[in-house]
């Protein structure tokens, strides 16, 4: 029968920002272990783009705030990034 799907993986909130937006999402990361820190998903040279589920897109400029169930973001557009911690 086998594992459930997710059984191995984990979500983590994080916050990404680039020139345009600021953008809070959900990224998919290995339970424990090999690459299971956000950081190692940002520090891959062969992942250049991060899929995030659960997005909330907000303009820097000002304006209306878009919510995505999933999103991928080029890693080449973020300038800065952080996990979200629990309860912020």
């Amino acid at each position: 029968m086998g594992l459930p799907p997710n059984a191995d993986r984990r979500r983590e909130r994080v916050f990404l920002e680039t020139d345009r937006h600021r953008i809070t999402g959900e990224i998919t990361l290995p339970a424990d272990g090999y690459q299971s820190r956000f950081s190692d998903a940002i520090n891959r040279g062969d992942l250049a783009f991060l899929p995030l589920t659960d997005v909330e897109i907000v303009p820097i400029e000002g304006g209306e705030s878009a919510r995505r169930g999933f999103v991928v973001v080029g890693k080449a557009h973020v300038r800065l990034a952080h996990p979200v911690e629990a309860g912020a």
